[in-house]
């Protein structure tokens, strides 16, 4: 079975040696930790669990896209806020990338992220053809 590593320039690319933002190894997808880092990885967009969300689950859509697929191929997500209260607005803005049969998902609280601005960090699994009919 191969492995492929996926880019996108709405993820941005991890410094060289260090991690993959995607690889697909046969028809599964893995995504790594998403967060709302710029594409630069120099500033954190959005100001709170909604904005930062958003941003995140448009890199996973860049990214199982990238790799052939759509969101209806995310099976999973795993999202690690750092205020637990803030789970709501992470719901509202995945509503606004899935439909139909949510993935499964594990929400944790944290006690940080890499940058004290982040509120949200989201990893994702899919299955290339997981979401066709």
């Amino acid at each position: 079975m191969s492995k492929m590593r996926v880019y996108d320039d709405a993820a941005g690319e991890p410094p060289e040696r260090t991690w993959s933002n995607c690889l697909v190894v046969g028809k599964h997808v893995y995504i790594a930790g998403m967060t709302a880092r710029s594409s630069e990885f120099n500033t954190i967009v959005g100001e709170n669990a909604y904005e930062q969300s958003k941003v995140i689950f448009g890199k996973i859509r860049a990214l199982i896209e990238a790799a052939g697929g759509t969101m209806a191929d995310i099976v999973k997500v795993n999202i690690f806020l750092t205020e637990i209260n803030d789970r709501q607005q992470v719901w509202e803005a995945r509503r606004e990338y899935f439909e139909g049969d949510f993935p499964v998902s594990t929400l944790l609280e944290v006690s940080k992220l890499v940058h004290p601005d982040m509120s949200v960090e989201i990893e994702a699994v899919g299955y290339l053809g997981a979401g066709e009919d």
